[in-house]
């Protein structure tokens, strides 16, 4: 069994889990939990210092991920794998890269929210809550943004995890791939 190739294998699957269930718990478990707490800086607060928390697990994460991918992709030729199969690389290549940016935006974003409140965080809009007078508009686009990147990331990343599914699935009946990794360190 080729130690590095498979040490490299278990932490790109490990950074994606990461990726992908960090902020699926911020959107379906923690979004709601704060719910509970009815004033609106101090929900933000909250939200704010988790994702601060979050944010250096995520980016450790993603980034194991992609390194991972992109310095694997570079020991095998394009001649080794049929047509569909590098589709499917190039589909992963392109996912990838989406989901980065969209954890690049999501995190910068978080933080400029954090840095332009007063106490740390930003108020948070409820989602049936319409902006006040109270709110600046700058905050307001802001969480908007953050309420689509988010669920956007969540999409990005599953679509990584399930090319990366049918990417070893079809490896592990292809007798060239096989073959050919045996040879990997």
């Amino acid at each position: 069994m080729a130690t590095l190739s498979t040490s490299a294998w278990v932490l790109h699957e490990l950074g994606l889990a990461a990726g992908f269930g960090g902020p699926l718990f911020g959107r379906l478990a923690l979004r709601q939990a704060v719910k509970d707490i009815h004033s609106e800086a101090e929900r933000g607060k909250v939200l704010a210092d988790a994702w601060q928390r979050y944010n250096l697990v995520n980016a450790i994460s993603l980034g194991t991920a992609a390194a991972t991918w992109f310095i694997g992709r570079t020991v095998i030729s394009g001649r080794s794998i049929d047509r569909e199969t590098r589709d499917l690389v190039r589909l992963k290549d392109i996912l990838l890269g989406a989901t980065l940016a969209t954890s690049v935006a999501s995190m910068m974003g978080g933080q400029q929210m954090r840095e332009e409140a007063p106490d740390g965080g930003a108020p948070l809009l409820k989602e049936d809550e319409a902006p006040g007078p109270r709110w600046p508009a700058r905050a307001t686009a802001r969480q908007r943004l953050l309420g689509v990147m988010g669920p956007l990331n969540i999409a990005l990343t599953a679509g990584v995890i399930g090319v990366t599914t049918v990417l070893a699935m079809k490896s592990g009946r292809s007798a060239k791939w096989s073959l050919l990794s045996r040879l990997l360190p």
